[in-house]
């Protein structure tokens, strides 16, 4: 929700892929997501998995301010032979050795200490690696997405301009932090807008349909008039966090008022649920 020029970018990616015009000796794809917190990186991951996978638990998510020391190169790819750990393996290897085809997901990579980046250079070049125990991992069936918050303050103060001006700016940024040959390497660096109060409403909407899955197995039903989404997305809405107020605003709005309701036994099986607002609050009503 209110990043189509970020799912453009992605999707074109995946089609030179799949189509067989990309590099069979890298990986799949490889993006750098760049933006402010709660504005959906995670979420097109999650969707990558689904599209790609057909299934979320193909993500290998793996957080680099863990890896900020020289020393934790060899947690990624394993210890060296005679060193402590040696039989375990590395974080990243074993994990890609076990699930071949899946998202990776390195999460705030401008964290990591540059001998990471250095591991990752292989991976994005040659589409494999060589663990701490001599044997080669293949990545040419994974995609690489890599996300940061570098040009975070940036995209927020330019929210109104024109795409492609917020691009070249942040690019500014992220040229002055990573080396040439790392971002050279990487299929598409990919910038996310900051969220408004429009798009909430969008992303509430999406987030009710997993309470509606929930009633819908007690046999249930949900049913929010456009005043209550609208009462929601204004109570789930902040501009430096983007979406992430929203689910606490869904959990103590409607999930808690519900939740007494069913168990009062107020609401039953067969029962629609329909909730609407009435002078700024939320009322729950049956069907």
């Amino acid at each position: 929700i209110g990043q189509d020029e970020a799912v453009r970018v992605v999707a074109d990616a995946i089609r030179r892929s799949r189509a067989g015009l990309s590099d069979p000796n890298r990986p799949y794809g490889s993006f750098l997501f760049l933006g402010p917190t709660g504005v959906g990186k995670t979420e097109l991951c999650k969707a990558l998995a689904d599209f790609l996978f057909d299934s979320q638990e193909h993500i290998v998510r793996i957080d680099m301010s863990e890896f900020m020391e020289k020393h934790s190169v060899s947690r990624l790819i394993g210890a060296p032979p005679g060193y402590v750990g040696y039989e375990e393996g590395g974080y990243l290897t074993e994990a890609v050795r076990r699930k071949p085809y899946s998202v990776i997901l390195l999460d705030e990579v401008e964290k990591a200490h540059p001998d990471v980046f250095n591991v990752l250079l292989q991976v994005l070049d040659d589409g494999r690696l060589t663990d701490g125990q001599g044997r080669t991992v293949d990545f040419r069936n994974t995609v690489i997405v890599m996300t940061s918050n570098l040009g975070s303050q940036m995209i927020q103060e330019m929210s109104g301009d024109d795409y492609q001006v917020i691009k070249l700016a942040v690019m500014a940024e992220v040229k002055n932090y990573f080396r040439p040959e790392f971002i050279n390497r990487i299929d598409e660096v990919v910038v996310f807008h900051a969220l408004d109060e429009q798009h909430i409403a969008g992303i509430a909407r999406i987030q009710l349909q997993y309470l509606e899955k929930r009633l819908a197995q007690m046999d249930m039903k949900l049913a929010i008039s456009d005043a209550a989404l609208a009462e929601i997305a204004k109570a789930g809405f902040d501009p430096v966090f983007g979406a992430r107020p929203l689910k606490r605003a869904i959990q103590s709005e409607i999930e808690n008022p519900l939740a007494r309701e069913i168990l009062s036994g107020h609401f039953a099986a067969k029962d629609t649920v329909r909730v609407d607002a009435e002078n700024g609050r939320l009322v729950f009503a049956k069907g």
